[in-house]
C-alpha cells in the first residue's frame, strides 16, 4: 500500500474552471497540512470512512461456486445523476456504505446532487472523491460538504489526485475541507479504497510525477464486487488511456464503463476500448451538450463493440443494481434506446428531427409525435 498524503496546496486564484471554461475570480488560497493524517493509507485511514475493516477491505465475504466464481453478500447500487453538462455518480455498497464520485457543475452549487441524495434517504457520505478539480466534477463538493456535516452525519473522507487548480470553485472546496475539518487524501495508482464488502483500486493519476495536466491525471477507478467489474475514468483522455493499457493492461476488462470526459473523442479511444470490452457504458453529458457529447465517433465505436450503451442526456438518472452473483438490473428514467447507432441519431446533431427538450431540459417528443417515452419525472 502506497503512502496517501494530504493535498497541500498555495493557489493564486485568476481566470478558467472546469471543462466547460468557466470564469472564476477569488483571492489567493492556502490549506494547512494537518500531520496526523500525514501517512496514513487509505484503508482504514480514518474510523470516520466508514469502514468496520481497517486491515482488509477488499474481502468480500462471498462464496465459491462449482467453478470457483465468487459471489459476494447483498447488492451494489451504481447512480449515474443526471446533472447535464457534468459528472455525479453515487455507490452504495451492500451495507449501505457510500461513496460520491463527483458532485456537478458549479452553477447548480451541488443542489440537484443534494437533492437526488436526500431522496435516496441518505445522510452521509463516507467517501467524496474529486476525479479532478474542473468545475464540472467539483462544482457541488463545497456546498455538499457543507449540508452534510451541518444537516446530516457528515463526510468520512475525501480524495483528489492532489493536482491544484487555480479557479475559486477549487478554493471553494478547499475551504469547506478546512472549515470542517474532513481528512483528504491524495491518492495514486495501486492505492485501495475502503469501502464494505467492494474492491477499489486506483489506477491513475501515476506513481511518477504527473505533471500538471487535470486530464492526464484523472483519478481512475477499477471497481470489483464479485465478478462484476466497474471502470470509471472521469476527464482522462488519450495520453492517460495510453498509459494506463501500458500501466495496468490486466485491470482494465470491465462489465461496465463510465465513458471518459463525457463521450468526447478524446477519450474512449480503440485501443483503449477493445482493452475495456464493456457490456455496458454510461456517458454524462448534457442532451444539448455545447461540446457536442457524446461525440459521432464513440458512438460508432460502442456500436462497433456490440456496447448496450446508456446516456443521461436521454435516459435521465440511470441506476445499476449488481447483486451478488454478478447479475445486473437498470433502471432509466426514461425508456429510451440503448443502441448507440440509434442513440446518435436522436442526439442533437443526428439524423432524427422528431426530438427536442422539454422545457425542465429532458427529452421529450413534441405532443404530435409518436415514439419513445417522454421521460416519467426525477427521482425525487
Amino acid at each position: 500500500m502506497r503512502r496517501l498524503l494530504l493535498v497541500c496546496v498555495v493557489v493564486s486564484l485568476v481566470a478558467l474552471g472546469g471543462c466547460l471554461d468557466d470564469i472564476d475570480d477569488g483571492d489567493d488560497l492556502e490549506v494547512v497540512e494537518d500531520d496526523a493524517a500525514d501517512g496514513g493509507d487509505a484503508v482504514g485511514a480514518d474510523d470516520d470512512t466508514g469502514s468496520d475493516d481497517t486491515d482488509d477491505a477488499s474481502e468480500t465475504g462471498g462464496t465459491d461456486d462449482a467453478n470457483g466464481a465468487t459471489d459476494a453478500d447483498g447488492s451494489l447500487e451504481l447512480h449515474h445523476i443526471d446533472v447535464g453538462q457534468a459528472d455525479a455518480t453515487l455507490l452504495v455498497a451492500p451495507g449501505g456504505e457510500t461513496m460520491l464520485i463527483d458532485t456537478g457543475d458549479w452553477r447548480d452549487d451541488g443542489e440537484p446532487v443534494i437533492a437526488y441524495l436526500e431522496a435516496q434517504g441518505i445522510d452521509r457520505i463516507d467517501h467524496l472523491v474529486a476525479t479532478h478539480a474542473h468545475a464540472d466534477h467539483i462544482g457541488g463538493h463545497a456546498a455538499l460538504i457543507e449540508h452534510f456535516e451541518e444537516h446530516g452525519d457528515g463526510i468520512g473522507a475525501a480524495y483528489d489526485s492532489g493536482v491544484a487548480h487555480d479557479t475559486q470553485t477549487y478554493e471553494n472546496y478547499l475551504d469547506a475541507i478546512e472549515a470542517f475539518d474532513v481528512e483528504l487524501f491524495e491518492v495514486i495508482e495501486g492505492d485501495e479504497l475502503p469501502f464494505d464488502g467492494v474492491d477499489v483500486t486506483v489506477l491513475n493519476p501515476p506513481a511518477e510525477d504527473g505533471g500538471t495536466d487535470l486530464h492526464y491525471n484523472s483519478v481512475t477507478l477499477a471497481i470489483e464486487f464479485g465478478e462484476f467489474r466497474y471502470l470509471t475514468t472521469g476527464d482522462a483522455e488519450a495520453d492517460a488511456e495510453e498509459r494506463l493499457l501500458e500501466a495496468w493492461p490486466d485491470e482494465l476488462e470491465a462489465d461496465l464503463y463510465h465513458a471518459g470526459h463525457h463521450g468526447s473523442s478524446t477519450s474512449s479511444t480503440e485501443p483503449f476500448v477493445s482493452a475495456v470490452a464493456p457490456e455496458m457504458t454510461v456517458i454524462s453529458s448534457a442532451f444539448e451538450s455545447q461540446f457536442g457529447h457524446p461525440h459521432d465517433e464513440v458512438l460508432e465505436r460502442f456500436a462497433d463493440h456490440g456496447v448496450e450503451t446508456y446516456w443521461t442526456g436521454i435516459h435521465g438518472d440511470i441506476v445499476f443494481v449488481v447483486d451478488g452473483a454478478g447479475d445486473v438490473s437498470v433502471e432509466t428514467d426514461a425508456d429510451e434506446p440503448t443502441d448507440a447507432d440509434e442513440i446518435a441519431a436522436l442526439a442533437p446533431d443526428g439524423d432524427d428531427e422528431s426530438y427536442s427538450l422539454s422545457p425542465d431540459g429532458w427529452l421529450a417528443p413534441p405532443a404530435a409525435s409518436s415514439g419513445p417515452s417522454a421521460l416519467l419525472g426525477a427521482v425525487g
